[in-house]
Parts: structure tokens; C-alpha cells; sequence
């Protein structure tokens, strides 16, 4: 007798959860010490002095720079704490300066969340500042500060002061270890990219990888310009390590087909860019020995070709300063990025858009606390700030992970202020919350919530001696917040139901049409290389942009979750369309033939076609595409991976 189907399990959707499950990433020890002294000290200065408040300000502007010190250069240290710093000084400025006065305060903040908005679309450490000019806004309206006015900021920056002279301490010691460190892991992942040469899944989760951590690597490596070489030669050395693993890393496609084809590569291969991680993390000069086997077919010759000059420029002890090609990732001169920045956040729409969504949202929640008698009421437009950043992720989800992550942050700081006595204690319990920051920001955004929490509200007992009757309203005021954040900032905005993903793939496509016209253009012996390699660098950073953003709209509720999920099997066919498209390249660099322009041509259209279909539909429709030419030549797997991806999606003409 058949059992009875037992009915299915009730469980949650997948784009609600995700967020609730621990990201695998080790804890940053040094982060964790950091946080826990810079948060603890000063109020362990001011129990001292008797001036607990001051000790709390200074902790809250710790707090501040413990957020914003994301990076892992010095030198990008110092910009991504400094410079929010000053914009959360003008902040709490502003807010101090309307606290009290009622409708002033509502349109001072809707006016700094405009502008927080707005700056927030330019790059992280612009993010970051309008992140503290609003948060510390809200705080300033909504808490007594001491007078005069000008001494809430001052104390705010010297804690983020004591943050960043924590974090350059070891810089003396230190001073290109972090950058050093980032080329090794590239070359690592490297070395693990080529170990997986011929697997289809593995092989494209590691290119990933690579991509990522190339894209790392450059950051920090250029966070500065580098044409100062005699200045920084030690960055100068870095870079032409860096710059030589291009070739090594357009050779990999290639070498993934001729293994899928032939057979596994050797492994002295990807062993032999390991011992050049090794070289790099050391410094290590000399002479270098390589035991390679010998080459015989064109992808074979290009792994050899590129391994070999990667080990004679990684084991050289000065390399030409006047011969290190920085162009691949340099950025610009700061005058031409902050006019570029300015006008960009002007004119673009995306910019007024999250800036408007962000000021009716504030706008809202300081207008309901003027017209409601909300004890403590900055609370609702905190947690509204934080739930509407715009590079947390989804604005639903965030909203909900805030819900989560409030409410067991709160359980947590309920037993704090309930079991400990105020005073010296304080500064024991601050050393172990503080710590749980980097530690559980780390693991996402629901666990950062829930450590942040209980130090926010440490900190506020402090200044305002409420004790454990602040935890109850905490709670009332973040769902108030993140009711008016999915309500104002997403069911009421069309975007949020109409993903904008599809264009941006569009843009993807177009940009890969663009890159096999490029690769194949007549050459130009000077300058053909170099223009390949930009085309494709910027390729692959924007194709990982467009996996973070179909990532982040796989989180959103439907039709944008499951629209993004129907989708997601074209991203990748579009990352191994540019694979295809650099292996191909690399066998003609190396002796197969060059195919015929014709062929080339068809491949393009064919690309373009796919671009303009994904701007005119929604609904993915398969369209079969014959696209003859050569089989065995060298365009042959090419037009097999525009064939798949044309066979997933097409213009919708029915």
C-alpha cells in the first residue's frame, strides 16, 4: 500500500532568507582589537574626567570611523575614514543647530537627505560620507548636545581621529604589506583558475574569483597615481607584477578550451605561478628557474610565453619606472574625478532619483515624530537612513533583515542595560559589543544590525540616562522606520516592481560586440595590445557589476526576484562569450589563423541583435541562429557560445 504524500514543508521564499544566512568569511582579527580599544577608551576618558557624555560622543564618532574603514590600503585608510569624518562633523552641526525647532528640523533634514542621496552615487567613500552627514544630522536633531554648538562635531572627530591614528599605526611596519599581499592572492587564484582548466562549473566560479580579486588588486595598487614613481617605487615594482598577470589571465580562457579539447594542462603550470605569488608576498629577487613543458599548440605557447615573462618581471629588482604601462586602471587626476563627480551627480537621474527617495522618506518619519510625541524619536529616521543605503542591497530586504536584526540586537542590549550597573562597567561591556561590529558585518547585513544596536544604545544611555526603558521604544520606532522606508522608498516608486537589470545587460552585450570588433581589428602594432587589454579589463569590471547588481535583485520579492532568476543563465553566457572571444585572440597572437573578417562581422550582428532584443522585452524568448562559418576554425567556439546565449534569450516579436 502506497503511503499518503506527506504535504509540503511551509517554508520562507529564498530571496526573503538569503539574507539571513552567515556569509563565509573570516573574522578580521585586527579589525575586531581595533573597534573594541577605539570604542572603549574614550569612555573609559571621560568616566575619568567626569564627563561621561564627552567620552560618549567621542565613541560615537569612533563608531562612525569603525563603519567607514573598509578599505585595505593606508592610504585609501585614510580618505575612507578623514573624509567622512568632516561630513559627519557638518552633519551634527546642522542637526544640532535645529534640534528643538520642530518644522525647521523636518526640512533641514529632508534637504540633507537630498544631498546624502544624491553625493552617495559617486564611489564608496562618498557613500560612506553621505551615510555620517545624515546619520549624524539625525542624531543632532534628535538628541541634546552639549553647548556650545560647536563642540558635539569636534568631539565626534576626535573619535574617528583616534580610529584612523589606530588603524595607521602599524603603516611604519606595514607600509606596502597590504597592497603586496592583494597581488599575491591574485596570483594565487590565478594558480587555482588554471588548476581547473577543462570544468566547465569550477572553471567559471574561479574566473569570478580572479576577476574580483584582479579588480581589488588594482584598487589599491592605484589608489594613488603611480606616475610619481620616484616616491613610491616600491608601488611602482607592484604594478609591473600586477600588469604582467594580464596576459597570464587572457591566456587562461585559451588554455581552458585546449584542456577541454586535449587533456589536462601540466601542473607545473599552475605551480609555477605559485611559487611567483610566493616571489611577490616575499620580495623575493634573483634569477628565477622554471621547469615548464614545452609547447606545441598556439594556447600552449601563449601559457608558456606569458608565464615566462611574468617570472623574469616578478624577480626583477627594479623594473624601468618609465616602462610601467599604468593606463590599464590609473585613475585620473583628483580635479578631473571631482568634476566628473560633480556632474555626474547633477545630471544624472539615477542620482535624483535615490536622493529624492531618500528625502521623502526622512521627510516623513521627522514629520511623523513633530506631529506624534515619540519619545527619543531620531530613532525612526536612523533606522530609515540605514535601511535605505543605497549599496546595502535591497531596500525589501533590508528592511526586513533590519526588523530581524534590531530585534535581536535589542535582546541583546535589554540584558546589558537591565544586569549591569552604569559607570565602569560600561567599559567592559563596550570592549566586547564594540568587537562584535567587525566581526558580524562581515557575515551580512542582518548581523551587523544586531551588533550596532546594542552599541548604539549603550551610548545613547549614556548621554540621556533612560536605562532599560529605552528598549521598548527602540523597537516601536525601527518598524516605524522600516514601514516608511517600504512604503515611501519602494512600493511607491515604479523601479522597485520594474527592474532596470535588463538594460544594463544590454549594455554588457553591446560592450562584448564592441570587444570582438576590437580584438579583431587590423592591428596597429603600438597600440592594438593595449587597447585589448583596456577593452577587456573594463569589460570584465563591468560584467562583475552586473553579477553584483543580478545578485542583489535576486533578494527582491517577484516579479524582480524571479525575473532576475530567469535571466541569471544569460550573465554567464555572456561571460564566456568574452572568454571565447579572448581565447581566440590569444590562439591567432600565437600562430592560428586570423579568421576572415567576414565571419567576424557575423559574430558582431549577431550580438548587437541580442542587445537591442534585451531593451525591447522583458520576456526571454529563444531564437535559433545558424551563424555558419569555419568549423574547425578558430572563431568555432565563439559562435558556439553566441549560438547558446541566442538560444536563451532573444527579442520578444510576437
Amino acid at each position: 500500500m502506497a503511503r499518503p504524500a506527506r504535504p509540503a514543508r511551509l517554508s520562507p521564499p529564498a530571496w526573503l532568507t538569503a539574507g539571513l544566512r552567515p556569509a563565509p568569511t573570516p573574522i578580521p582579527w585586527a579589525a575586531v582589537v581595533r573597534a573594541s580599544v577605539a570604542l572603549s577608551a574614550p569612555l573609559a576618558v571621560g568616566l575619568a574626567t567626569g564627563q561621561p557624555a564627552y567620552g560618549a560622543l567621542v565613541s560615537m564618532g569612533a563608531l562612525s570611523g569603525v563603519i567607514g574603514d573598509t578599505a585595505d590600503a593606508y592610504r585609501m585608510r585614510i580618505f575612507n575614514i578623514a573624509v567622512p569624518q568632516l561630513f559627519g562633523a557638518l552633519g551634527v552641526t546642522l542637526g544640532t543647530l535645529v534640534f528643538g525647532h520642530g518644522w525647521l528640523a523636518v526640512a533641514v533634514l529632508t534637504l540633507v537627505a537630498l544631498v546624502s542621496g544624491m553625493i552617495s552615487s559617486i564611489g564608496a567613500v562618498a557613500s560612506v560620507s553621505g551615510l555620517l552627514l545624515l546619520l549624524n544630522c539625525v542624531v543632532g536633531a534628535g538628541l541634546p548636545m552639549p553647548d556650545p554648538w560647536w563642540k558635539a562635531p569636534l568631539l565626534l572627530g576626535v573619535g574617528g581621529l583616534f580610529v584612523l591614528l589606530l588603524t595607521l599605526l602599524g603603516w611604519p611596519l606595514r607600509r606596502a604589506a597590504p597592497e603586496r599581499a592583494a597581488v599575491a592572492a591574485t596570483y594565487r587564484a590565478l594558480a587555482e583558475l588554471y588548476e581547473v582548466t577543462g570544468t566547465t562549473t569550477a572553471y567559471d566560479e574561479q574566473r569570478q574569483a580572479v576577476t574580483a580579486s584582479l579588480n581589488q588588486s588594482y584598487d589599491l595598487v592605484l589608489a594613488r597615481r603611480t606616475r610619481q614613481h620616484g616616491r613610491a617605487p616600491h608601488l611602482v615594482r607592484l604594478l609591473s607584477q600586477l600588469n604582467v598577470l594580464v596576459p597570464l589571465l587572457e591566456a587562461a580562457p585559451a588554455a581552458h578550451l585546449r584542456a577541454r579539447l586535449v587533456g589536462p594542462l601540466s601542473p607545473a603550470i599552475p605551480a609555477a605561478v605559485r611559487e611567483l605569488a610566493d616571489a611577490v608576498e616575499e620580495g623575493r629577487t634573483g634569477t628565477p628557474v622554471l621547469d615548464l613543458p614545452t609547447p606545441e599548440r598556439p594556447a600552449e605557447k601563449a601559457v608558456d610565453h606569458a608565464l615566462r615573462h611574468a617570472a623574469a618581471v616578478v624577480h626583477k629588482a627594479e623594473p624601468d619606472p618609465y616602462n610601467v604601462d599604468d593606463r590599464l586602471g590609473r585613475p585620473a587626476a583628483l580635479r578631473v574625478r571631482v568634476r566628473r563627480a560633480s556632474r555626474d551627480v547633477m545630471l544624472s537621474e539615477a542620482s535624483w532619483r535615490y536622493g529624492l527617495r531618500l528625502a521623502l522618506c526622512i521627510g516623513l518619519a521627522q514629520a511623523l515624530v513633530s506631529l506624534i510625541a515619540v519619545p527619543r524619536s531620531y530613532w525612526v529616521a536612523l533606522t530609515v537612513t540605514f535601511v535605505m543605503k543605497p549599496d546595502f542591497g535591497s531596500v525589501f530586504s533590508r528592511a526586513v533583515l533590519r526588523a530581524f536584526g534590531t530585534a535581536a540586537g535589542l535582546v541583546l542590549a535589554a540584558l546589558v542595560l537591565a544586569e549591569v550597573p552604569r559607570g565602569w562597567w560600561d567599559v567592559p561591556v563596550m570592549m566586547v559589543l564594540a568587537a562584535l561590529i567587525p566581526a558580524f558585518s562581515a557575515k551580512g547585513y542582518a548581523f551587523q544590525t544586531a551588533a550596532i544596536t546594542p552599541v548604539i544604545l549603550l551610548l545613547s544611555d549614556t548621554l540621556n540616562q533612560q536605562g532599560f526603558d529605552l528598549v521598548l521604544p527602540r523597537l516601536y520606532d525601527s518598524l516605524i522606520g522600516c514601514a516608511i522606508a517600504l512604503v515611501a522608498g519602494y512600493l511607491l516608486w515604479p523601479e522597485s516592481w520594474h527592474t532596470r537589470i535588463g538594460d544594463r545587460l544590454a549594455d554588457a552585450v553591446a560592450d562584448a560586440a564592441a570587444y570582438v570588433e576590437t580584438a579583431f581589428a587590423p592591428a596597429r602594432p603600438q597600440h592594438h595590445a593595449t587597447e585589448r587589454h583596456r577593452a577587456r579589463r573594463k569589460l570584465y569590471r563591468d560584467l562583475s557589476t552586473v553579477r553584483s547588481e543580478f545578485q542583489r535583485a535576486l533578494t527582491e520579492p517577484p516579479p524582480t526576484g524571479p525575473l532576475a532568476a530567469a535571466w541569471w543563465p544569460l550573465v554567464v553566457a555572456v561571460e564566456r562569450i568574452v572568454d571565447a572571444t579572448t581565447a581566440a585572440r590569444i590562439r591567432v597572437d600565437h600562430g592560428a589563423p586570423v579568421p576572415d573578417a567576414s565571419e567576424v562581422a557575423a559574430v558582431e550582428r549577431e550580438l548587437r541583435e541580442l542587445s537591442e532584443g534585451l531593451r525591447s522585452s522583458e520576456t526571454l524568448v529563444e531564437v535559433h541562429t545558424e551563424l555558419p562559418g569555419d568549423e574547425s576554425g578558430v572563431l568555432a567556439p565563439l559562435r558556439q557560445e553566441v549560438r547558446a546565449a541566442r538560444a536563451i534569450a532573444g527579442p520578444d516579436l510576437r
